[in-house]
């Protein structure tokens, strides 16, 4: 009874008689792109979240990190500068409370 039974798994599952059985399947989770570390470093940082600041600073390397930030950054002062009909200079000196040069 007991063979007849494991013979009609084995013929189900594709395993021959003797092997063991199949091997388990490792599911990955996605690693987070540097794009979507810094939109979530930035934002934690706009929050003033620290645990979102670490979560995201464990993302990528520091170096994928800063460059994400930087094109996060060079990317909403242009959208920011278009809105205004301003040059991004300006715009930037007045996100940075500087005085337009």
């Amino acid at each position: 009874m007991f063979d007849k039974l494991m013979s009609g798994i084995r013929r189900f599952t594709g395993q021959k008689a003797g092997e063991g059985p199949p091997p388990a399947r490792v599911v990955r989770q996605r690693q987070p792109n540097l794009f979507e570390a810094a939109a979530a470093y930035v934002s934690a940082c706009a929050e003033d979240d620290q645990r979102g600041i670490e979560e995201a600073s464990g993302w990528v390397s520091p170096e994928a990190l800063s460059f994400g930030v930087n094109e996060l950054a060079c990317s909403a002062v242009i959208a920011l500068a278009r809105e205004r009909d301003e040059s991004p200079r300006s715009v930037a000196r007045s996100l940075l409370g500087l005085p337009v040069a």
